[in-house]
């Protein structure tokens, strides 16, 4: 919250929803080919004052940062299918994001370093490129950085 605060007080416009994550998120990738894992469905709600926010920065050519991804999973959840925009609502998403995924929305990612085989690096991975993030896990080994949910975080850009 500090440093949400923080950029907030710096003239970033924040935007929330809620994604209920369950244990489907947190499961580790068991089957060899990505493409046949399957999320359990979570529920989401994006409220039409963070919808309006993220398309006004959208159009105005500003940077759109998930913090979390959760967040980033909510907002292309959200994502209208042929443009730059979100939907308000609720609902329900299933939305597995891993390489080759194309973001529609999210230009930025602010995440700490995941676990091998969790749908959170697939996402991740997706988001920077594999090589480029095995290259940044490797010096978070070297570095003793702390993963998971406590853990260290990175801004991606």
């Amino acid at each position: 919250e500090e440093l949400l605060e923080g950029i907030a007080a710096s003239g970033v416009r924040l935007a929330r929803g809620v994604l209920h994550v369950g244990p489907g998120t947190f499961r580790p990738v068991q089957v060899e080919d990505p493409a046949t894992h399957r999320m359990d469905p979570e529920f989401y709600e994006w409220p039409e004052e963070s919808a309006a926010a993220v398309n006004e920065a959208a159009r105005a050519g500003r940077r759109v940062v998930a913090v979390g991804t959760t967040v980033a999973r909510l907002l292309e959840s959200v994502a209208r299918p042929d443009s730059r925009e979100v939907r308000a609502g609720s609902g329900w998403t299933d939305l597995f994001i891993r390489p080759p995924y194309r973001f529609r929305i999210v230009d930025a990612l602010v995440t700490n370093f995941h676990l091998p085989r969790s749908t959170l690096l697939m996402l991740v991975a997706a988001f920077t490129g594999r090589e480029r993030i095995l290259a940044a896990y490797e010096e978070a080994v070297r570095e003793r950085y702390r993963f998971y949910s406590y853990g260290d975080a990175m801004l991606i850009l």
